[in-house]
């Protein structure tokens, strides 16, 4: 397994992939740095408030976290849905599994080496963009770490999900229905969040079921409360009864992080989907 991780890894930057995405980000960290600095100065011109300005700087970064999450789930889906599918196609498999090597080694390599891939473009875009923030605003989220940890997870998600599809499915197919999941994932947790303001149980039940079947938009409410200040929090508490659940019902608004619960069902959840993707290739006939 571990000459599978090494290769997948090899492959990566073959292809220049991690160039791209390492390329993709400087880009994003210096308009980020240019959008924050013209905002800082004109807000100051302005005589906005050191308060206020920390609210704007925040709710910018949390839109970044959300490009970011999606250009994440791009990468995740489209790295993982050729990566048993193309081998497949091409023969490749023919000779790599003449040799004694497992199936199960040949999933849980590829899928190791992807991930570590996806988790170190998550840390290093995520250290660089909040390096910037710091350095331009001198705001830090109160919980950076977290933060980009949960966006990591949303990628290992799909890269999940996507591996395991790539061992029935084309490649394009897959990574095609990854990206429509997170879509959904995401329309979800949006009904989720207006069917609790408006009280209607059912609705938000449903919703909060896909939140389970597909551990998704838990994650990213996780990643907006590490990134909101404490005074947003705070602004969220005191509004209380139905103002406070309206509230809620924003996308970019958490009152809480996932509980360690969730969290644990997060992980087993990849761990069975990892199970079924190698039951589905050993039944797959070559």
């Amino acid at each position: 397994m571990k000459t599978i991780v090494r290769l997948t890894l090899v492959e990566a930057v073959r292809r220049r992939i991690l160039w791209a995405f390492l390329g993709l980000t400087v880009v994003i960290a210096l308009l980020t740095a240019w959008g924050f600095s013209v905002l800082i100065d004109s807000a100051q011109r302005h005589g906005v408030n050191d308060v206020q300005i920390e609210v704007g700087v925040s709710q910018i970064l949390i839109l970044l976290a959300f490009m970011f999450s999606f250009v994440l789930a791009m990468s995740a889906a489209f790295l993982g849905a050729p990566s048993i599918s193309s081998e497949v196609e091409s023969g490749v498999l023919l000779a790599v599994l003449a040799r004694p090597l497992r199936r199960s080694e040949l999933i849980l390599g590829r899928w190791l080496g992807l991930a570590i891939i996806v988790v170190a473009y998550t840390a290093v875009a995520g250290v660089f963009e909040l390096g910037v923030t710091k350095l331009v605003t001198d705001y830090l989220p109160p919980q950076p770490v977290p933060a980009v940890a949960y966006l990591a997870g949303q990628a290992i998600v799909l890269l999940t999900i996507s591996v395991l599809l790539s061992t029935r499915l084309p490649g394009i197919a897959a990574g095609a229905i990854c990206v429509v999941l997170f879509g959904l994932s995401w329309m979800a947790g949006v009904i989720g969040g207006i069917a609790a303001a408006l009280n209607l149980p059912e609705v938000a039940s449903l919703a909060n079921g896909a939140r389970y079947l597909l551990p998704l938009d838990g994650l990213w409410k996780g990643t907006v409360f590490s990134l909101e200040p404490p005074s947003i929090a705070l602004l969220g508490q005191l509004v209380g009864g139905r103002g406070g659940q309206a509230v809620s019902a924003n996308p970019f608004f958490a009152t809480s992080g996932p509980a360690p619960a969730y969290l644990l069902y997060v992980a087993l959840w990849v761990a069975a989907v990892l199970g079924l993707a190698i039951f589905s290739f050993r039944r797959r006939e070559i």
